[in-house]
């Protein structure tokens, strides 16, 4: 049994879906805790699998609201009974910024915050709390409370019921494909879900940074390290990069050592592409060869061409340097580990004749393109914002590495090696910029930019073929 049997075996009974589905909308709601959460993600996958197994929508919605209202109505009482403990209670302790963001949201719109606050994410688990703080009546904060609640609760869930439901009625798609679609659902999620964790942990406040820092203070092993991390004797380490740095290419070394063990294409690659073979969706096929075009050479040339016009004009030649470096990395490495590993494709178009397969060269220049993207647009956002920027990376890189798989023309294992291998590009970027400190990328025309990389590469699948 491969593993994507086994997650789509673990999917939990309806009774105790519910009570996951009531257990992250309590959470997301949650003063403090909710703050770390990515309560959007979660309550979507929750709602996607409720969806998918035909659960009563009515039960969904009813599960998240009575958990909203359990969330934001403890967080209430918190702030109402330990007021003037809160504020060194942790996260608060490291973050007060989040605090005073809250507060002043709330002297904004007095007691109607706790309608609005529900809905605006960098403040939503800290205004109930704030509200008790502040006394508000208990009355008013519960009225408030349950409307918000009711609002709430159906616009967050029936999204991902849809997709789960929709995803049942799929025309053409094999019965055996699914558990398939939903390991690799849980898989994304679980992983993005980690990392974030981890990357967490890598702040101040984290456990990875204070135990270095601990280390650095009482050993000479650990201030060399320090030291060695830190790049430069005067800067504090870059610890989130330096894990996903270890960490990928670890998991890249590993996997390359079992495709290379096989010889060939893996029991898990054969079965998958004999699936895949089997399906009937024309419109499928069709979106797979888009973002396979969007994903080559001259794809990936008309995204990056007018971002890079705009750095060329105002002199950002540390910008470019590194991020033509990552692009040109990747290109290189992609060309030797084919060279080097050999590996057949299961079809072999006359536009790909005499390439290999592993790894994935389209799956891992869209993770270095995006995940660089990522993380530069990342920095010029506020620090609870930054999680959008990697979700939207994620959610447009893995449909760009699943279109090889639509169109034939790489087996799965091509696709994680790939998406390794650009992980390890992705860090080694990030510590080479991080080595100094640079001035912010905005202001920037990101709208204008945004429309002229869609223009282009609308103009590339619309007129020209394969590269």
């Amino acid at each position: 049994m491969n593993l994507t049997d086994t997650l789509y075996q673990l999917s939990p009974s309806p009774p105790l879906l519910l009570l996951i589905v009531a257990a992250i909308a309590l959470v997301e709601s949650l003063a403090l805790i909710g703050l770390l959460v990515p309560g959007v993600v979660l309550i979507t996958a929750a709602a996607s699998m409720a969806g998918h197994q035909e659960l009563s929508v009515t039960l969904v919605i009813l599960a998240a609201f009575l958990g909203a209202v359990a969330g934001d109505g403890l967080s209430f009482w918190l702030g109402y009974t330990q007021r003037e403990r809160v504020t060194a209670l942790w996260p608060l302790s490291r973050h007060p910024e989040w605090l005073a963001r809250g507060a002043r949201f709330f002297r904004t719109h007095g007691p109607f915050s706790v309608f609005l606050g529900r809905f605006v994410g960098p403040v939503r688990p800290v205004i109930p709390m704030i509200a008790g703080m502040l006394h508000m009546p208990p009355r008013t904060f519960t009225w408030a409370n349950l409307i918000s609640a009711a609002f709430w609760a159906p616009a967050y869930v029936l999204p991902g019921y849809l997709l789960g439901h929709a995803w049942q009625r799929l025309p053409g798609l094999p019965e055996g494909l699914r558990p398939w679609l939903a390991g690799l659902g849980g898989l994304v999620v679980a992983l993005a879900l980690i990392f974030s964790w981890l990357r967490h942990q890598t702040y101040r406040d984290g456990h990875v940074y204070r135990s270095l820092a601990w280390l650095s203070r009482r050993h000479a092993l650990g201030r060399m390290t320090w030291r060695v991390l830190a790049i430069q004797r005067d800067h504090e380490p870059p610890l989130a990069s330096w894990l996903l740095l270890l960490s990928s290419l670890a998991a890249l070394s590993a996997w390359t050592l079992v495709v290379l063990q096989h010889d060939g294409p893996m029991a898990m690659d054969r079965r998958l592409n004999d699936l895949l073979a089997a399906m009937s969706m024309p419109g499928l096929d069709r979106t797979g060869h888009i973002l396979a075009e969007v994903g080559d050479i001259i794809g990936i040339t008309a995204l990056v061409l007018p971002w890079a016009l705009w750095w060329l004009w105002r002199r950002r030649w540390d910008f470019i340097g590194h991020f033509g470096a990552g692009l040109l990395g990747i290109a290189v490495l992609n060309t030797l580990g084919k060279t080097l590993i050999g590996r057949a494709r299961p079809l072999t178009p006359e536009h790909l004749t005499g390439s290999m397969s592993y790894p994935s060269a389209h799956t891992s220049t869209a993770v270095v393109l995006l995940g660089m993207a990522a993380a530069f647009i990342a920095r010029e956002l506020p620090a609870t914002q930054r999680f959008w920027a990697y979700w939207g990376a994620i959610a447009i890189a893995v449909p760009m590495a699943l279109s090889r798989l639509v169109i034939g023309v790489h087996w799965l294992s091509d696709l994680i090696g790939g998406a390794l291998l650009g992980l390890v590009v992705c860090a080694l970027v990030q510590l080479a910029w991080q080595r100094h400190e640079r001035s912010p990328l905005s202001p920037c025309p990101w709208l204008i930019l945004g429309t002229a990389s869609l223009i282009l590469i609308i103009a590339r699948v619309a007129w020209l073929g394969p590269a």
